[in-house]
């Protein structure tokens, strides 16, 4: 029976082009999605371009042309960004696209109906030197919790989400101006009157990463605020309620949707229902950055309850810390950063995605340096995977006349290789990406002592059916190594599978053919 596997990639802002803290926080739900179908179920994994928000209209009035023509820059870069790693999305949209807004008025429009909405007149920030209204990224202050330079709607430092009037000397960002607020009249989620359920999602949840408990527990004990969903904005979706004309369905209440309507374009498209496949049996994972944790703890279910329709809370975090460069924190605003386009430019994809994926901040932030970014690519990807592959198909290739013995395998290796599918496969699926290939590359070393041992070299002389026992071995071990590799190095894998006549599918697989192809190639170039 197939499961359905949700899996929601966070949605990176269309304002800017990614970096490595994007690659090292997305790359896990690829791995998932992979596996997933590799075992058989059916799995809906996407994500898309953020392209509404105070972000991209800054990006574009500093470039005099239009939010729209800003963010359909940046959502293709991120498509070919994305297509070029090997994400492997079932759809990559974007909250620009009609389908997302037509699906959020429609949430909406049942929203409204519930208790959980209340309509509240607030202060809303004036600069009275730009005489214009400002949005809360266009507020710059002090955080009132921890005393650090904070944004009008979250601190980056300690995390805390943010109401502009509580930003201590809160000033504008465009000019400098002290702020005055003056009254406006919104529609607030009242997520303080979920606290009971949340904090049940919270304590049914103990398999969530440390940080994404942490965060939580810490919003639900220091007590929910809730939350205006609408702005005074003119770039976003509309709010369907009369009298809100002139107002949008504020970002945070309507981008971590994106993941309902794009599964909601895809059930479509295969003829499911929407609202079995969203409430009913499977998994939902959610994977993204530290600093989204409350928007998908918080913020998302309390939609989803407040909706009413009995839809599916997240079941599993996939929340990293931070990747730093050479020591220090990525900052796009001082060009401190690597950027994803000119590391597919540069690198092999698999490499990049190896060192992301093995390296990954999940438990503690981590740093990249190109230099250490190579050594791994050359001893791990080039002297040991590489290596075992090359010397053992060159060898058959060269000696053996391409032929694989594939009804010797030693029963220690085929056992070694039976239980490796289920361990790993746990491990993938609990969010311990790192354990999962650390796993893998042991056997790979394995692969390449028992080989050294074997000395086929010397074998294929002294005792030629020796020889052509450890070769096959080898080759057997090569080829569900691949198998087990492939959620995470797609493209070298897929070479392999190609060579060695198995599939991705999440089984041990024997060599499908007797003779392999004589074109074998280099997987990677030493660096």
């Amino acid at each position: 029976m197939e499961n359905n596997i949700i899996i929601g990639g966070a949605w990176p802002y269309a304002n800017g082009p990614l970096h490595i803290g994007h690659l090292a926080s997305l790359l896990p739900g690829d791995v998932l999605a992979r596996y997933y179908r590799a075992k058989g179920d059916r799995v809906f994994y996407v994500s898309g371009s953020d392209c509404h928000g105070t972000p991209i209209t800054i990006r574009a009035k500093q470039e005099h042309t239009t939010p729209e023509i800003i963010s359909g820059q940046y959502h293709q870069e991120f498509c070919d960004v994305f297509q070029k790693l090997g994400f492997s999305y079932d759809l990559y949209t974007k909250t620009s696209d009609p389908v997302h807004k037509r699906f959020v008025t429609e949430f909406h429009k049942q929203l409204y109906k519930s208790s959980y909405i209340e309509e509240r007149t607030v202060k809303q920030a004036y600069c009275p030197a730009c005489q214009k209204v400002l949005t809360d990224r266009l507020i710059t202050g002090t955080c009132p919790k921890c005393g650090a330079p904070a944004r009008g709607d979250q601190c980056d430092s300690c995390g805390e989400v943010l109401d502009a009037d509580t930003i201590l000397n809160a000033s504008c960002a465009d000019c400098g101006s002290a702020l005055t607020f003056r009254e406006t009249t919104q529609l607030f989620l009242l997520i303080s009157r979920l606290e009971p359920e949340l904090r049940v999602l919270l304590d049914t949840h103990p398999y969530w990463r440390k940080n994404a408990i942490a965060f939580t527990k810490r919003y639900l004990n220091e007590g929910l605020r809730d939350r205006a969903i609408t702005r005074d904005l003119d770039w976003g979706i509309d709010v369907p309620r009369p009298g809100y004309e002139n107002k949008k369905i504020y970002i945070w209440a309507e981008n971590v949707l994106g993941y309902l309507s794009a599964v909601s374009v895809l059930c479509e498209e295969k003829g499911l229902d929407f609202d079995t496949v969203f409430r009913d049996g499977g998994r939902h994972y959610y994977v993204h950055g530290k600093d989204n944790i409350p928007f998908h703890t918080i913020i998302l279910p309390s939609l989803l309850l407040a909706h009413g329709g009995g839809l599916r809370l997240p079941d599993d975090i996939v929340s990293s810390e931070y990747i730093t460069l050479d020591g220090q924190k990525v900052s796009t605003s001082r060009n401190h950063a690597v950027w994803a386009k000119d590391l597919v430019k540069e690198y092999h994809p698999d490499a990049v995605r190896y060192f992301f994926i093995a390296n990954g901040p999940e438990k503690r932030d981590t740093d990249f340096t190109l230099r250490e970014f190579k050594k791994q690519n050359n001893s791990e990807l080039v002297g040991a995977w590489g290596n075992f592959v090359n010397r053992t198909l060159a060898f058959a290739v060269k000696y053996l006349n391409c032929e694989i013995l594939t009804d010797t395998i030693d029963h220690s290796i085929r056992e070694r290789v039976r239980l490796l599918f289920p361990s790993v496969g746990a491990k993938i699926e609990k969010g311990a990406f790192r354990d999962a290939l650390g796993e893998i590359f042991d056997t790979i070393r394995f692969g390449n002592a028992y080989y050294d041992a074997a000395q086929p070299w010397k074998t294929r002389t002294e005792a030629p059916g020796q020889c052509k026992n450890t070769i096959g071995n080898c080759a057997y071990l090569i080829a569900n190594i691949a198998v087990l590799l492939h959620p995470f190095l797609p493209f070298s894998s897929e070479l392999v599978e190609g060579w060695l006549g198995v599939t991705p599918k999440w089984k041990a697989q024997d060599v499908g053919v007797s003779q392999i192809t004589q074109d074998i190639a280099i997987l990677f170039s030493r660096l």
